[in-house]
Order: C-alpha cells, then sequence, then structure tokens
C-alpha cells in the first residue's frame, strides 16, 4: 500500500517534466558550437553542419583585433552527420573569437574563449645546512668539554680492565693425554 502511493506521487511530477520533452522530440535540437579549452588546446563541436561537396565547412579561430571570418586560424571540420568538430594546438594565451561556417555557408555559431596560461610546476625551497655535511667525521663535528671527553675515557678504561680480568679468571680446561 506505501509502496503503490510512493510510486504515484513520485510518477506526476516526473510525468510533468518528462511530457514536453517527449512531444517536442527531435526538432527541440538546438543548433550552435559548443567550444572548450585544455591547456594550450581549443576544440569546437557543433551538429548544425550537412555536408556539402564532401566538406562539412570551416572553423576560424579569430585573436584579438581581428573580426572577419577569413583573418583567424582556419581548420576544416571533420565528423559524421551527428556532430563536426575543430581543434587548434599551441594556442597562446589570451581570449579568442571561435566562428563555425558550413559548407553551404550558413553561420553555425560564434562564441568567445579564454585560453589561460599553462600552470607551471613550482618547487619548494629546501633549507641547506648551516655548516655543510660532516661526511665521515662521525662525533668530532662537535666540541666536546673535558669533563665529557673524561667521562668518556673513563668508561673505555674501566671495560678494558673489565675484559682482562674476566679472561684471566675463566676456567682452564683439563687436558688429558
Amino acid at each position: 500500500m506505501r509502496y503503490s502511493r510512493f510510486l504515484s506521487r513520485a510518477a506526476t511530477p516526473l510525468a510533468a517534466v518528462a511530457l514536453p520533452l517527449a512531444l517536442a522530440g527531435p526538432s527541440a535540437a538546438v543548433a550552435g558550437i559548443s567550444v572548450s579549452t585544455t591547456g594550450t588546446n581549443v576544440s569546437v563541436v557543433t551538429s548544425a553542419c550537412v555536408q556539402n561537396n564532401g566538406s562539412w565547412g570551416t572553423a576560424s579561430l579569430l585573436g584579438s583585433g581581428r573580426t572577419s571570418f577569413a583573418q583567424g586560424r582556419q581548420v576544416a571540420l571533420s565528423g559524421t552527420t551527428v556532430s563536426q568538430s575543430a581543434a587548434w594546438s599551441a594556442v597562446a594565451p589570451g581570449t579568442y573569437t571561435v566562428m563555425v561556417r558550413c559548407s553551404n555557408g550558413v553561420s553555425a555559431g560564434t562564441q568567445v574563449v579564454i585560453v589561460s596560461a599553462p600552470a607551471t610546476p613550482t618547487r619548494a625551497a629546501t633549507p641547506t645546512p648551516s655548516r655543510g655535511v660532516a661526511g665521515g667525521l662521525g662525533g668530532s663535528t662537535r666540541d666536546y668539554g673535558t669533563l665529557t671527553l673524561g667521562a668518556g675515557a673513563a668508561l673505555v678504561g674501566s671495560a678494558v680492565i673489565a675484559g682482562a680480568w674476566f679472561l684471566r679468571r675463566r676456567p682452564r680446561p683439563h687436558r688429558r693425554y
């Protein structure tokens, strides 16, 4: 019971949204262009052009100060009946206008695009050692006081005496022939 009530409540708004889309059908497709940038590459996609004499049309990339289609960097459109595309590489940072003209002379659209400078990787500064690297010097890089050196010498001396006493007191094996 609860499930059927939930479905009837959820279906009403869904039908209100889907009905106009279903009735509009393929005639609701909007012609135009879609421009995108990736780094220093610019690409344009359209579905407005039809093939005429083996050509879909031409796309033009106009820099600042350029106003006519012929002044831009032109690239032939390639693709299928569903979508046609063109691309430019190594585009300098700046503001550009992309224009698409189909092979039958009709303009598919115009759009302004901004190409940003590529982000340069940065390295974090690493601190340098203040006194350099003391490779192979061991503990002699620090200046120890007289007390520390005396205590170390006493420990080494007592270790030598204890080792000698231990070796002297160990039992000797008895040999019989």
